[in-house]
């Protein structure tokens, strides 16, 4: 409901946050040269992770051949890390392109939910609830460290900035 009723920045908040050295605050994850990964503040399941163009676009034909390799780079990484810190059981991976795509934003970006066996009950079709387990400063964490962990020895392979 925050997120519904609340009052909507103004600016790109996917151009704003990387731009303000506050990646924890902003639930970015990582920052790699052309993308990065920041948490969804209002998630689908716990992990819910976006992978995100620092330039804006709207569509993927308007990516450079190196923010397309980052992208999708940063896509697998993520998969790599939620496996290992949170254990689901699968994802679902999706971008949503355009208004008539579902697009909320209308800066590219591309979802991953983990997701695990049992995870939808009737409290998002009747409670119109979601239920998330943890906290999304203990869920940064666990991925921060993650990403850190996997990326850190790769650091010169996609040109990524630790925090």
């Amino acid at each position: 409901m925050e997120y519904v009723t609340g009052e909507k920045e103004r600016e790109c908040v996917f151009c704003k946050g990387p731009k303000e050295k506050k990646d924890e605050r902003n639930l970015i994850i990582y920052q790699g040269k052309y993308a990065f990964v920041v948490m969804n503040r209002f998630p689908y399941n716990t992990g819910h992770l976006m992978v995100v163009p620092k330039r804006h676009r709207l569509d993927i034909d308007e990516l450079n051949d190196k923010e397309f390799q980052e992208l999708f780079y940063l896509m697998k990484v993520s998969t790599q890390v939620l496996k290992r810190r949170l254990f689901p059981h699968g994802f679902n991976i999706g971008i949503n392109i355009g208004k008539a795509g579902g697009a909320g934003k209308e800066h590219l970006h591309l979802h991953i939910v983990p997701r695990w066996v049992g995870d939808t009950n009737f409290m998002p079709a009747i409670g119109e609830t979601r239920i998330v387990p943890e906290y999304l400063s203990e869920t940064y964490q666990k991925l921060h460290s993650g990403f850190e962990d996997l990326l850190g020895r790769e650091k010169g392979r996609t040109g990524g900035q630790k925090k």
